[in-house]
This record gives C-alpha cells, sequence and structure tokens, in this order.
C-alpha cells in the first residue's frame, strides 16, 4: 500500500511539531510528537520536508530543539522511532557547525546527506553553512555563507540544495550577492564535492513494457541502456533525455547507460512492478 509521510512545524500532544503517515484515503497516523524529550532534546519544528533514504528510514531537520536549542538533524524508521543525528551549535556560540537547519535533506550519490543552515557558520554568525553528515551522524561543514567580502557569496540559504545529474549541488540564498549582505538580492550558486555524473529515471518504478525517461548529462552517442543488466531498446531525445520501455526479463536494480564518456549509474535502484 502507498503512504505517504511528512511533518508539521507545530500543535499534536506538545505544540512542536510531529512525523506523521496518511493513506491516500486519508487515514492519517502520527508516528512522532516532538520536543517529547526533557528541555526538547530530540527537536522541535521540523519545517523541512522528509525524504527515504536508500536504507527504507526517513531523515529529516528541525530549525528548533536540541540541547542548544538550535535545531538537529533526525531519523526515523516508518514505524516512528527517532534517532537525533545531529544536535546544532555543538560547539557553543558562534554556532561554526552552522545553527537552524530549514530546508529538506538531500542524499546524494555517495550514500551521505547533504543540506543548509540559515545562520551560524565561521565568518560571520548570521550567515549559515552548507554540510554534510553521515547516516551515522557524522558532519562536516563544507562551505560557510559571507566569507567573501561583503557576502557577495550570498547568506541564509533557507531552501537546502538539490543534486544536479552532474553530481554538483545547487542551492539559493535569501541575501547577500553583488549589493552585499544589507540588500534582499540574493544568489543561486553551485557547490562541488568531486562527485560524479549519473542518471535519473523518472518514474522510479514501473510495468515491464512501461515508458521511462532517463535524465542525465552528455547522454549524445549512448551506445547500451540496461534494467538491471537486461538490455533495453531507446532512443536519445536530447543530450540530456533518453526515452525508453522497461524490458521484459528486467528486474528491480540500477539503470546503467553506456555513453562514450564512460558508464552512468542511475541515483536510485528502478523498482520493477509485477
Amino acid at each position: 500500500m502507498v503512504t505517504y509521510y511528512g511533518t508539521t512545524a507545530g500543535g499534536e500532544a506538545n505544540g512542536d511539531g510531529t512525523v506523521f503517515k496518511i493513506t491516500p484515503s486519508g487515514t492519517l497516523t502520527t508516528l512522532y510528537n516532538f520536543c517529547s524529550q526533557s528541555g526538547c532534546a530530540d527537536g522541535s519544528e521540523p519545517e523541512g520536508a522528509l525524504i527515504q533514504a536508500t536504507d527504507g528510514d526517513l531523515y529529516g531537520t528541525t530549525a528548533a530543539g536540541g540541547p542548544n536549542n538550535q535545531g538537529t538533524v533526525f531519523k526515523i524508521t516508518p514505524c516512528g522511532t527517532l534517532t537525533t543525528l545531529h544536535t546544532f551549535c555543538s560547539q557553543g556560540y558562534p554556532c561554526t557547525d552552522g545553527a537552524d537547519p530549514e530546508g529538506a535533506l538531500v542524499q546524494a550519490t555517495d550514500g551521505n546527506f547533504y543540506g543548509t543552515t540559515i545562520v551560524g557558520g565561521a565568518y560571520n554568525p548570521g550567515a549559515g553553512t552548507i554540510f554534510q553528515i553521515t547516516p551515522a551522524g557524522t558532519l562536516t561543514t563544507l562551505y560557510d555563507f559571507c566569507s567573501q567580502t561583503l557576502c557577495t557569496d550570498g547568506a541564509k540559504p533557507w531552501a537546502g540544495l538539490v543534486q544536479a545529474t552532474n553530481g554538483t549541488f545547487y542551492g539559493t540564498a535569501e541575501y547577500g550577492g553583488t549589493g552585499g549582505v544589507y540588500h534582499d538580492l540574493g544568489t543561486i550558486f553551485s557547490l562541488s564535492v568531486g562527485l560524479g555524473p549519473f542518471v535519473k529515471t523518472l518514474p522510479a518504478c514501473g510495468e515491464v513494457g512501461s515508458p521511462v525517461k532517463i535524465l542525465g548529462t552528455n547522454l549524445t552517442g549512448a551506445t547500451s541502456v540496461t534494467f538491471n543488466g537486461t538490455p533495453a531498446t531507446f532512443t536519445v531525445v536530447r543530450p540530456s533525455e533518453i526515452t525508453t520501455t522497461v524490458p521484459v526479463g528486467a528486474t528491480t536494480g540500477t539503470v546503467q547507460v553506456v555513453t562514450p564518456s564512460g558508464t552512468l549509474s542511475s541515483n536510485a535502484p528502478f523498482r520493477v512492478l509485477p
């Protein structure tokens, strides 16, 4: 059965937000009430969306709560068992590891999670950071905003990150840019951490014979498309898109595209439906 998962930033038993699941017919179940632990050590106000990781668990952030009331990164099982992976401002003021993560996480092709905080950081306590966190909870700050004069690199990245099929992360900052931090101009930025290109399937699942789009970078000249090793017929529509169908005999697994520059694998397994 299909089930949807989400968060509320307030309400329920403690008034500090929840994780819930809901069926397509509208049956809602509250899986977790934040601020259930003393001092809201488990976090409060989860404003960003959840993502389901490759391990099947759901990962997210809270904008507040934790021992320092500067937000957390957490994971929760589909049955409602919550684990706090990181509490921000863990090194004390000025919160060099960041604070107040309001956007969703993204799980990249290396299996780690990437996200942003809207305040904290090494250069300007109010400018924010980009961070990486492992599934086990080891956090690394990758970038501190306002590291350039007058914050021309931006400040306060609210909305999190996306990973494009070239392997690079992209995002936005509300403030900063060529007008300086005190002007509401903002920036669009990219960040490379050395991850390679990949392909993405739309949709992520389908029956044998159903149409599938494969999105990527530099797909012109592709010579092979396979679904978990089973060859498929395909058409290169444009350098960023291939159209195909799920071949007979395909099983759930990685989609691969062989191009003149190398073999590209899907960032998530394609699930073949019965």
